[in-house]
């Protein structure tokens, strides 16, 4: 199978948080770098016990007798940047926004692959250790009149493959891979930013298996799930990758993913930022100044083809990130859909012959909040019903802290809703509520379960409508 879907999964794995909005390094939250996948140098984690040197991930596979596992480790070396005669230990140096030069210091990073195997007889018997070593060197360069040293620290590192067979009828093995970094470091300080070019950032594995196939580490097969919960992943989670649903391929990333993770057709490229939401990022970016955009350029070779996309970007591909709806069908099966409406005729069939997508509100006309009624204690509750709220009683679902303090208020029903599997809820304004009216009317509701009101009879026994 092609790799090239998981790649590209991979590929926003290792930059993500490579830098941050808005990309110049005057920016506070671009001086403490370099968060997910961190594998520091033992020398370091003696130090600074909260760090980690190693990665772990464990997962189960099932398999046909002769299993063969493939790993394949990316990570980011770091490659310090000096310009002019900045010297080697100097740390990044705060800049002013307008200033557009280039950073004194600055990090950049180079792309490493660490290959390692395991045929069926080594991976159930010791495993294989594969010793790897990524060398350093530094280049130098005149731009724009300024020298520009880049240099790079040696890496050093084991990647061991083991699996041992699981209990039961089913063939299946439980896989470890591990990861460790045995760089040497040996500074005169303690600041993080100094180990780091001894690092391996944004660690991550793809996995491979040959005769045989993964399990799901969030779904997986009743007979499996003990075997699952039983794995000890650290510094990372590995998921299904393959794009095609295959299970052929596992990959471990420092960030959670689900299963079969897609890079989104919509993003037309890397924003780095970690968490990032391209349509507000892209606003955003598209927002600064022309001297922020300018020391962003200055910063990063990143940040300088990332502003220039997005300043080039056009209406048709802007508007492509507006949203888009995945995974659902334009309409109900139209069996489905004529037992919701009690009618021969499929919900959401418009006069035109159009359908009607089944999660719009127009698409079953057997819904109806301002009508439908539920019944509690005996009492119809329809909208425009007085209710007492008694959230987090016995045999309710669970309260939060916000509406425990409701508890014991008189309040109005405006709607009864259903969801997906049609569960009935109550959407309520509060009775003494001086902005009720206008809640209302901008369909801002309190909601309630019915189990969790009791009807207000009130003075004169009744409850309203």
């Amino acid at each position: 199978m092609s790799l090239a879907e998981v790649r590209r999964v991979a590929d926003a794995v290792l930059y993500e948080g490579y830098i941050l909005y808005p990309y110049r390094a005057s920016a506070q939250k671009n001086h403490s770098r370099w968060q997910f996948g961190v594998l520091m140098p033992p020398g370091y984690v003696a130090a600074d016990p909260s760090e980690s040197s190693t990665m772990r991930a464990e997962c189960v596979f099932e398999h046909r007798g002769q299993p063969a596992v493939e790993v394949t480790v990316r990570f980011l070396q770091v490659q310090r940047r000096y310009t002019d005669d900045a010297a080697p230990d100097t740390s990044v140096r705060e800049i002013s926004a307008q200033d557009t030069s280039v950073p004194d210091v600055w990090d950049e990073a180079v792309e490493q692959e660490i290959a390692a195997a395991a045929t069926s007889q080594s991976l159930f018997g010791e495993g294989t250790v594969t010793r790897f070593t990524v060398p350093g060197g530094a280049d130098t360069e005149l731009t724009s009149g300024a020298r520009v040293t880049r240099r790079r620290e040696p890496l050093t590192g084991t990647v061991s493959v083991r699996a041992a067979p699981l209990p039961g009828p089913w063939q299946a093995a439980r896989l470890t891979v591990e990861v460790a970094n045995e760089s040497e470091w040996a500074g005169p300080s303690t600041r993080r930013e100094d180990a780091l070019p001894a690092a391996l950032v944004a660690a991550h594995l793809i996995i491979r298996v040959s005769g045989g196939a993964f399990l799901s580490m969030t779904d997986p097969p009743e007979w499996a799930s003990p075997q699952v919960a039983a794995c000890r992943n650290a510094g990372c989670w590995p998921v299904l990758a393959a794009a095609d649903g295959g299970r052929e391929v596992m990959l471990a990333s420092p960030i959670i993913l689900p299963d079969h993770p897609q890079v989104a057709s919509e993003s037309p490229g890397e924003l780095y930022d970690g968490t990032e939401i391209d349509e507000i990022l892209t606003l955003r970016t598209l927002a600064l100044s022309d001297e922020e955009k300018a020391a962003a350029r200055a910063t990063d070779p990143r940040a300088a083809a990332l502003i220039d996309r997005v300043d080039a970007m056009d209406a048709p591909t802007m508007a492509q990130l507006h949203g888009t709806i995945r995974a659902l069908s334009a309409h109900r099966p139209a069996d489905e859909a004529a037992s919701l409406a009690g009618s021969a005729d499929p919900a959401g069939a418009a006069g035109d012959g159009q359908r009607v997508p089944w999660w719009d509100p127009g698409a079953d006309a057997s819904v109806s909040p301002g009508t439908d009624f539920v019944v509690v204690a005996g009492q119809r509750i329809a909208r425009g019903s007085r209710v007492i709220l008694r959230p987090g009683r016995p045999g309710t679902r669970r309260a939060d802290a916000q509406d425990m303090f409701l508890a014991g208020r008189a309040a109005l029903v405006e709607a009864v809703l259903l969801d997906v599997d049609d569960t009935a809820y109550l959407a309520v304004t509060l009775e003494d509520d001086p902005a009720a009216d206008l809640q209302a009317a901008h369909g801002r509701f309190r909601y309630f379960s019915p189990d969790e009101v009791e009807p207000d009879t009130g003075a004169d026994g009744g409850t309203g409508p």
